[in-house]
């Protein structure tokens, strides 16, 4: 029998949900879905910013291998040839729609969907339109489309900034928790609590598309697959490779009919094994040019695997708004991050800058950052002890364990053809990209818009 995918993804989430420990957030739909599927406690993207993190998403590639490095709203596009899900789905005769954002491209069409929709990527806006094309489907199918399943990827803008109070009504900022790396003020409290409402009101549209699907029957045979693209956009969290910049929330329900149990999946998941994962679970070959690892076998087995699917994963980063090139590789146990260019501890994105939250942290964050870090995450989760720094040596077995990690991160980037431009070229080409896209465009684009066209994007 053939099953269907439906795919929801917002920006700028993290694991900001109930599900993973956040009482203090409201996502009551989003939590259901996971107590009925399976919640990835150890999803990572591949990077802290949106496009090349979706990227690997959605071709199963790292960004150095699609080409997408950098921001699509700057003028980064994959390279000729790269395949999206849509594209590989469409050779085994998947129909695919897209409702909303995607932040891949100046130019939908290329990404190989059927039909598309991207004019708007408000969560209300996404939701009505692709519950209307669900019923639609439901009533055409027999005619026209009889025994063809598909894909259909609802983007929403939420939860990226800002946060309107005429579009999202805050939590109280009295009942949230701020996190260990960010201080504990007033500002910082309020900013929360205007991001926690954007979360509240992006669930509760997730709420509505998953009833439409129950009131249609496709939940029966339809795959629900919810992710972020990396962390929220708060300092030391969205563009660092932290836990809170490059853990991503990921939950897969599988269709009703399957009568599957839920689980929790707690391996380690990178963002390039959406793809190949995708695909083994819809008993589909997974194309060679894929460089995930499809964790298939291992979410429909019984019981626990006595090996996981893999021992670790890779983030990176080189451009965001500016050219700021990072590349680290972590496991279970530890974290190892390599800088290779002089920057401050924190190089805020300008939309993190300017809150409430950047200005409580910018007189803290403006030293040198080191080159090599490395953090025992079994001791240390939130990563604020470097053991690669200190007056009194590093260790020797910290040497050992650190000197492991970057061989292991060097073979990485060789497999993957990583190349890091030096500071002179790689930030003359991020201001040469920028340039070029504003002279094509005739506008400077806005990622703090929901429309399409204050983005650039073409409809």
């Amino acid at each position: 029998m053939t099953e269907n995918v439906l795919i929801v993804h917002w920006h700028d989430l993290g694991r900001y949900l109930g599900a993973y420990g956040h009482p203090d957030v409201s996502s009551p739909r989003l939590d259901r879905l996971a107590a009925e599927g399976i919640l990835f406690t150890r999803a990572h993207a591949t990077a802290p910013l949106c496009s090349p993190s979706r990227g690997s998403l959605f071709t199963g590639r790292y960004p150095q291998s699609n080409g997408l490095v950098g921001l699509a709203h700057h003028g980064w596009e994959y390279r000729s040839g790269v395949r999206t899900l849509p594209q590989i789905l469409s050779e085994s005769s998947w129909y695919s729609a897209l409702f909303g954002m995607q932040h891949e491209t100046s130019y939908p069409k290329r990404l190989g969907f059927d039909e598309f929709d991207v004019s708007n990527s408000y969560c209300d806006y996404v939701v009505d339109k692709a519950s209307e094309w669900l019923r639609a489907w439901l009533r055409d199918s027999a005619e026209n489309l009889a025994g063809q399943p598909f894909l259909l990827t609802a983007g929403f803008f939420e939860t990226h900034r800002p946060y309107p109070r005429d579009r999202y009504e805050p939590a109280d900022s009295a009942d949230v928790d701020p996190p260990d790396y960010l201080p504990d003020t007033p500002e910082v409290r309020g900013d929360l609590a205007e991001f926690y409402g954007a979360i509240a009101t992006a669930d509760a549209a997730v709420g509505r598309l998953l009833d439409t699907l129950v009131q249609t029957g496709l939940d029966a045979s339809t795959w629900v697959v919810f992710f972020t693209d990396h962390g929220p956009a708060f300092p030391r969290a969205k563009s660092t490779l932290y836990d809170a910049g490059t853990g991503i929330g990921m939950i897969i329900r599988p269709p009703a009919n399957r009568a599957t149990a839920p689980r929790v999946y707690d391996e380690l998941f990178s963002g390039v094994d959406l793809v190949p994962t995708l695909l083994g679970l819809l008993g589909l070959n997974v194309p060679a040019d894929v460089e995930g690892v499809s964790h298939a076998g291992a979410l429909l087995a019984p019981d626990p695997q006595p090996e996981p699917v893999r021992d670790e994963v890779y983030t990176l980063k080189t451009y965001h708004d500016s050219f700021d090139p990072i590349r680290a590789i972590r496991t279970k146990e530890y974290s190892y991050i390599e800088n290779y260019a002089a920057r401050p501890l924190l190089d805020l994105p300008w939309d993190i800058q300017e809150s409430p939250s950047g200005l409580a942290v910018a007189p803290f964050v403006r030293g040198p950052r080191p080159e090599r870090e490395l953090y025992d995450l079994r001791t240390d989760p939130t990563e604020t002890n470097n053991l690669l720094t200190g007056d009194t040596g590093i260790d020797a077995g910290v040497d050992a364990i650190a000197a492991d990690m970057a061989v292991r991160l060097h073979d990485w980037r060789q497999r993957t053809g990583d190349v890091v431009p030096s500071e002179f070229a790689g930030s003359r080409i991020a201001l040469r990209y920028t340039e070029t896209y504003l002279q094509i465009h005739h506008m400077t684009p806005s990622s703090r818009s929901a429309i399409a066209v204050d983005r650039g994007i073409e409809g």
